[in-house]
């Protein structure tokens, strides 16, 4: 299958951009891979966390690109993930850090789509809408939204994955992105944009005016499209 993607990350009304993206094109092997990874505020070193958990798994994911996608294979690249995140606290004085990920690796004609936390992906298919889309580990403490899962430091325990494969047909589009970017459009109207009939650049520039319109957080996207 062929592969076409656009990108988007931006700091919007904070003072500095906490999320952190990484794509992964491997023709010769026919796989790709995508992950988003969203520093969590009030700790400190949100990019920190964010950019350590991205590039382990991502490294993990090159080094090991003989090894076919499963959940085992994304389980041991979120340990190696959770292992990183401790190391890069003890460096810095134990501070906390933590952050969400949520990624997809396509290999042939299948996706494989994890996420810990609250960052998302939606796929999406013309004619039939939406096909999937993961929930949020999310719950409400005293009227506070809290993140369940996560990478977080000294916690392994809470950076377990969900896990969903599903096959991809032509046409077929999927969202990663932050929750900057889906708490600033309405739920309808962005899965109504994620199947435009127009360039992928075009549609995240739509997504782009909206966050900074409607946001008050970093937001970044990665949108795929199956040709």
């Amino acid at each position: 299958m062929e592969i076409r993607y656009a990108t988007i990350s931006k700091t919007g009304r904070r003072s500095n951009n906490e999320d952190c993206f990484n794509v992964l094109e491997m023709p010769e092997h026919n796989c790709f891979m995508g992950i988003v990874c969203d520093g969590m505020g009030g700790h400190s070193f949100g990019e920190t966390a964010s950019e350590t958990v991205c590039n382990t798994i991502s490294d993990f994911w090159k080094k090991h690109i003989s090894m076919p996608d499963c959940d085992s294979k994304v389980k041991l690249a979120c340990k190696k993930a959770s292992c990183a995140i401790d190391k890069k606290t003890f460096e810095l004085h134990h501070a906390e850090m933590g952050t969400t990920m949520v990624m997809v690796s396509i290999e042939n004609d299948v996706a494989t789509i994890a996420h810990i936390g609250d960052s998302r992906c939606y796929v999406q298919r013309p004619g039939d809408g939406l096909l999937y889309q993961t929930k949020d580990h999310i719950r409400l403490d005293f009227g506070w939204e809290i993140v369940a899962k996560c990478f977080f430091s000294y916690r392994p325990e809470v950076a377990v994955p969900d896990i969903r494969q599903i096959q991809l047909q032509t046409g077929d589009r999927v969202l990663l992105c932050s929750d900057g970017l889906y708490k600033s459009i309405a739920p309808d109207i962005l899965q109504a944009r994620m199947l435009d009939d127009k360039p992928l650049e075009e549609i995240l520039d739509v997504f782009d005016f909206l966050c900074q319109k409607q946001g008050d957080d970093n937001y970044t996207a990665i949108l795929i499209e199956i040709e």
